[in-house]
């Protein structure tokens, strides 16, 4: 939990827009390896000071550490791959101060009142205020940082959506493209909802062991049969998982169940019961309860949704082109080792 919330913090007042609106950006950078174990490198070898300049502006270490956070997400950082990582933070935070010093020349009205007033929806994603201020301690900073902060990602946001969002426009025809080319996005494979009772036998079971279990699967199947109720049988015999839930599986496709298994599952209709079925893991009853077919979604239902992606993908174009420009003219000097 601790985690999340730190995320959200760091989402929500610390990186500027372009992290929200600039994933192409983001993206274009090398991606940190994510494995385990890993060992951090020592603090002693962490940066300290003003590891970058922009146009005269200082990028401290302190801003690289949170930045560093952010992107990792909580992963540890293999010391082969500190050095890397530390570039990746620089460069997006040399991206943010870049748009940051386009922004700054606009002027936003009532700048206090929306600073406010995001500095309280940030609060609300925490349960109280002692959670919200002990992830702004784990981040080295205090409330007064965290107000700059926000200001920053407003004008930035600010700067976004009057200058290079009005050149992100997505046409009807651009949505309907993309969704006769993805047609295959769009699909839904044939799923079943199912149920069973499993007589457990594995592959190290006796001969006289999986007779045992065979015979109790055939007992229940007779009980079934009867009219015993499904659920309660599963739940008092069947030594799957599942059994406190009357042997509920939920929906599942095609691929996600042992061959065997999904070959019965898929052959019933909903309220049947199945013979008993054979696997690795011993003896099955399958009641099947539910069954999607196939199908398409039609653009109606998707439009919306494609809509807003592509136009995403246009905003990103157009910071990623902006960014590009500003480096072109700006002063970027870098002290990182």
């Amino acid at each position: 939990m601790k985690k999340t919330c730190t995320t959200l913090l760091l989402k929500g007042f610390l990186v500027a827009s372009f992290l929200s609106y600039g994933n192409a950006v983001i993206a274009a950078e090398p991606e940190v390896k994510k494995e385990a174990p890993a060992a951090s490198l020592p603090a002693a070898a962490e940066p300290k000071g003003v590891v970058a300049r922009v146009n005269g502006s200082p990028i401290d270490a302190a801003e690289l550490r949170r930045a560093k956070k952010i992107m990792l997400r909580g992963q540890t950082v293999p010391a082969d791959q500190n050095e890397a990582v530390n570039k990746q933070a620089l460069e997006q935070l040399i991206s943010a101060e870049l748009l940051y010093q386009a922004a700054v020349k606009l002027e936003i009205k009532d700048l206090d009142k929306q600073i406010d007033a995001k500095l309280a929806k940030g609060r609300e994603r925490f349960k109280d205020e002692q959670d919200f201020k002990k992830a702004i301690k784990e981040l080295d900073m205090d409330e007064k940082e965290l107000r700059e902060y926000t200001r920053r990602d407003l004008y930035i946001t600010s700067f976004v959506e009057a200058t290079l969002m009005p050149k992100a426009v997505v046409t009807e025809a651009d949505v309907r493209s993309f969704y006769d080319n993805n047609m295959d996005k769009f699909k839904r494979d044939e799923t079943v909802k199912a149920s069973h009772i499993l007589i457990g036998a594995d592959a190290n079971a006796s001969a006289d062991d999986k007779k045992k279990a065979l015979e109790k699967a055939e007992k229940l199947k007779k009980e079934l049969t009867g009219g015993a109720d499904f659920a309660t049988l599963a739940k008092g015999n069947s030594t799957c998982p599942s059994a406190p839930q009357g042997g509920d599986l939920g929906f599942f496709g095609k691929g996600q169940m042992v061959p065997a298994f999904e070959k019965a599952a898929f052959a019933l209709k909903p309220g049947e019961v199945s013979s008993i079925v054979e696997t690795q893991f011993g003896f099955h009853i399958i009641k099947l309860t539910d069954k999607t077919p196939a199908s398409t979604t039609e653009f109606k239902d998707v439009k919306a949704k494609i809509e807003e992606f592509l136009k995403g993908q246009k905003v990103n174009e157009a910071i990623g082109k902006f960014l590009e420009g500003a480096r072109k003219t700006a002063k970027i000097e870098i002290f990182l080792k």
